[in-house]
């Protein structure tokens, strides 16, 4: 099947196919999404795909059997995730915490990132200018715009280093 005839059978089927696999479904949108991804295979294939011998047919296979293995992905997953029990109950983070985090979301993300890995994640400078990709030197200068920039923003607040109240926040 050529170029020009595999488009004239998809335009001609697309429509009726994924009504069929609707059907078959019961989801409009797992059905486009399997008819879709049927046709996408039908096109890699299209050398091979005979337009007298059923490739609508072929396509309406391939398409419900990609919707039957995503249903077995997702009764696996459901299957795993009742076995695993219900999520441990995990504490609200501290106040500390939520004004940490306000406070690095509000400067630029490189100073965020190299803030974090050094000073959260316990990484020494070279550890991690080589994690970011960058030299020494400029983690050394987004550490230190990055504290200035904490520290206008966290003037006033508990977090305040001038008035001596600094708690230890949690390495999470």
């Amino acid at each position: 099947m050529d170029e020009q005839a595999f488009d004239a059978f998809y335009a001609g089927s697309v429509g009726r196919l994924i009504g069929q696999l609707y059907a078959m479904t019961g989801d409009r949108a797992e059905a486009q999404d399997v008819v879709q991804e049927a046709f996408v295979r039908a096109w890699e294939y299209r050398a091979r795909l005979d337009a007298d011998g059923a490739p609508e047919a072929w396509v309406r296979t391939v398409a419900w059997r990609l919707a039957v293995s995503r249903w077995r992905r997702v009764r696996t997953a459901l299957s795993f995730a009742r076995r695993q029990g219900p999520p441990p109950n995990v504490p609200p983070p501290d106040t500390h915490h939520v004004l940490l985090v306000q406070a690095l979301r509000q400067i630029p993300a490189a100073q965020r990132r190299v803030i974090v890995l050094h000073h959260l994640c316990d990484l020494e400078v070279k550890q991690v200018a080589a994690e970011v990709d960058c030299p020494v030197g400029t983690v050394k200068a987004q550490l230190s715009r990055g504290r200035a920039a904490l520290a206008r923003i966290l003037a006033d607040t508990e977090l305040d280093r001038r008035a001596g109240r600094v708690p230890e926040v949690e390495h999470g």
